[in-house]
């Protein structure tokens, strides 16, 4: 089997909707080398606030290092760990439909470990959901910046919300999987779904199939898909979804013709009018106020 030539994204806003990995390293896909899921890989560093005589110690999260650099990094050795089990055939690689056909003609068990925000959209029937990462919906000190660092860096475009490690995952799978199963594992884009297959060898499963292009290079007769929205749009969010300005979203534009791309382009010229509104209505009431501060 050739290498594998995985494409790592990296923090950027695009026209493509891109799964951004959460700033915190929990959502570091290139981090789990191990059974041993490592939280993070920031340091700690105790600061001291004095109200009267009570002191109180706040221990608040310190990145030791720049993040986008170490990531770079942590994803280059998971390139060469995957490639190397890929090249092995210790995972062995299906394509959306022959995963369809061993699932529905062979009955195979399909592990959809996808986060709870693409899941609730689209799912494939008769498969299993155990999340890698899921939502973390913390807003503990931790937690808060990671969140509005993860919402600056594109968040806000793609939809992704802030994805933590599910601590759950590999008891949940042993527990439902033996470790000689034929067991076949997809995601959305094959990112995540490949971190949890070297996890699952790590701890003893040897039948692992990874789908190769995630759930979102499935045609639609690739897999019975059951949910609110098509399979492929299940990873899209945020303004980018909104303004219909993705990947996914363009190929059906093309497919069905005007009538689809006039709802989005209704939808920008709306935006502009309220966003023209706003600003309006921000100047004029500077203007009032201007008017009482010199009467």
């Amino acid at each position: 089997m050739e290498a594998l030539s995985l494409s790592i994204p990296i923090i950027r806003v695009t026209n493509s909707n891109t799964n951004y990995i959460s700033l915190g390293a929990a959502t570091n896909y290139g981090s789990l080398s191990s059974l041993h899921h490592r939280s993070s890989s920031s340091s700690t560093r105790p600061f001291t606030l004095k109200k009267k005589k009570k002191k109180t110690v706040v221990r608040v999260r310190a990145e030791s290092e720049d993040f986008e650099l170490k990531q770079v990094r942590d994803m280059a050795a998971a390139k060469k760990r995957w490639e190397a089990l890929l090249r092995d055939e210790k995972i062995k690689v299906l394509t959306p439909k022959e995963a369809g056909y061993a699932v529905q003609l062979s009955n195979k068990p399909l592990l959809d470990v996808r986060p709870s925000n693409e899941h609730n959209k689209a799912w494939v029937k008769g498969s299993t959901w155990i999340p890698i990462f899921d939502v973390d919906n913390g807003l503990d000190v931790g937690t808060i910046p990671r969140k509005v660092t993860n919402f600056a860096m594109g968040g806000w475009w793609s939809g992704m919300p802030t994805l933590s490690f599910d601590n759950s995952f590999l008891p949940r799978v042993v527990e439902k999987f033996p470790k000689d199963a034929e067991l076949i594992v997809a995601c959305q884009k094959g990112l995540r779904s490949l971190a949890a297959c070297e996890l699952l060898y790590n701890a003893g499963y040897s039948n692992l199939f990874w789908v190769q292009g995630g759930f979102e290079a499935a045609e639609e007769e690739d897999l019975v898909v059951e949910g609110p929205v098509p399979l492929k749009f299940a990873g899209i969010g945020g303004i980018s979804e909104f303004l219909g300005w993705t990947d996914q979203q363009r190929a059906a534009a093309a497919k069905e013709g005007w009538g689809y791309r006039l709802v989005f382009s209704a939808r920008l010229i709306g935006l502009f009018l309220v966003a023209d509104a706003l600003f309006i209505g921000a100047q004029q009431i500077g203007h009032y106020l201007q008017e009482i501060r010199t009467h």
